[in-house]
């Protein structure tokens, strides 16, 4: 496995800058693999007096390769000292003489290292993208100005992701629009080289509990009257400010709602200060002070209770590849709205799995926001039916034994989105 950016770390820190969802993904499926009779290695790169090597569960075991000196280097960025990466990586390979069945990369730039070493070692490429540079571009640019476009390297970007494309062995798409932008932006053959698995969740982990339950969480974590909720990092992608401005159209028509942003990590750098102080100024503006609350760092350990406390879970994203978050909080049994910009709404059945809109429309997502509070047998049946559609697809246990047939070349059924054999007939008392 090739994670090369971010802080990856058997218990990481989830929030801090470039880390999140995709470093949940590699881990969960490290150890999976594991389970499934693997011997793992995690290749990230080695910065801030990281440890070489981490123990992360038995048969995982996280190795760092320094490059591009001490200090934190942005995902945007990190393609510039790929090349040295990939030396140094392989001269570790070579002196443990290390033997590998397949690679699996994810995003761009671990994707650049992960075909140069395959290309090398002479061992099957399987790349995860995460997310799209063509599709990110788009969604970015609506919107935005010159500066906040600045850095990203959007044009390279796609023209590094359009040979790796080409090259990998095997492209894994989490969502059907992934397959949809691969085929039309970078004139990838889907129906030979890409095959769609979704990312997955933690089923121990994540499960519904009972009313009398949740009650006494929400006591514990001081959560009073309708609460939204809304997690991750601290990035303007990740579309905050839209949320509390659609939250101003909710709060006019539930008076008593509460919105709790648990936003970015213990430590936060100067782009995310600057994100951070323009949505209070948001807060302000809306006159929603009393009703917004801007939450600490969530430990991953309590993660679980702040999805089963809440009424509600947003995913606001401008654009979301897939949102891991919100097949957590529906696991979880809370009541959860999609963004149309993301591939995870079109595997759900609309107010019976979950509710989703468009995140750029204030009215929109704050009315669509609105209906679990106002109806309550709508509520009941987001909450069941979530809870069951997670556990029917996402679990990462599946989502292994899928890889791991394609790395094995071995026939393995189609994921499918078609959710028929989950209905159940309407029941008016439900």
């Amino acid at each position: 496995m090739i994670s090369t950016h971010g802080y990856v770390a058997a218990v990481p820190p989830l929030g801090a800058a470039d880390t999140g969802g995709q470093v949940v993904y590699v881990l969960e499926l490290s150890k999976k693999f594991a389970a499934l009779g693997y011997e793992v290695d995690i290749w990230t790169r080695k910065f801030a007096d990281q440890p070489e090597t981490e123990e992360v569960a038995p048969g995982v075991v996280l190795r760092r390769v320094p490059c591009g000196g001490p200090e934190f280097v942005r995902k945007e960025d990190m393609h510039r000292f790929i090349p040295e990466w990939c030396e140094n990586a392989l001269r570790l390979i070579r002196e443990e003489a290390l033997v590998y069945s397949f690679i699996n990369s994810h995003y761009w730039d671990a994707g650049l290292a992960g075909q140069h070493l395959a290309d090398v070692l002479d061992v099957p490429h399987i790349h995860t993208p995460h997310s799209l540079g063509s599709w990110k571009k788009k969604q970015m640019t609506e919107g935005a100005s010159a500066a906040d476009l600045a850095g990203y390297n959007f044009d390279m970007r796609i023209r590094e992701e359009t040979a790796l494309y080409a090259a990998a062995d095997m492209v894994i798409a989490t969502t059907p629009e992934q397959i949809d932008i691969l085929a039309a932006d970078y004139d990838v053959p889907t129906e030979e080289r890409v095959k769609m698995v979704p990312p997955g969740y933690d089923d121990a982990r994540f499960f519904p509990v009972s009313e009398s339950t949740r009650q006494s969480i929400r006591r514990r974590l001081g959560f009073r009257g309708p609460t939204v909720l809304a997690l991750g990092r601290l990035a303007r992608n990740k579309g905050y400010d839209l949320l509390v401005r659609a939250f101003a159209v909710m709060a006019k028509r539930v008076p008593a709602a509460r919105l709790h942003l648990a936003m970015g990590g213990e430590n936060l750098n100067e782009r995310e200060q600057s994100i951070f102080a323009e949505l209070k100024a948001i807060v302000a503006e809306l006159e929603l002070g009393e009703k917004v609350t801007f939450g600490s760092f969530i430990p991953d350990a309590e993660l679980a209770d702040y999805y089963r406390a809440a009424d509600e879970f947003v995913l606001c994203s401008r654009y979301e590849p897939f949102g891991m978050t919100a097949i957590e909080a529906m696991a979880s049994g809370c009541p959860t709205v999609v963004t149309v910009h993301g591939g995870l709404y079109r595997a759900l059945s609309f107010g019976r799995h979950a509710l989703y809109a468009d995140p750029f429309d204030a009215e929109d997502l704050g009315i669509t926001m609105m209906k679990a509070f106002k109806h309550p047998r709508l509520r009941a049946r987001l909450a069941r039916m979530g809870a069951h559609k997670a556990r029917s697809l996402f679990t990462w246990t599946g989502i292994a034994q899928q890889l791991v047939a394609l790395a094995e070349a071995r026939t393995t059924p189609a994921f499918s989105l078609v959710d028929n054999e989950w209905d159940e007939p309407w029941n008016d008392n439900d």
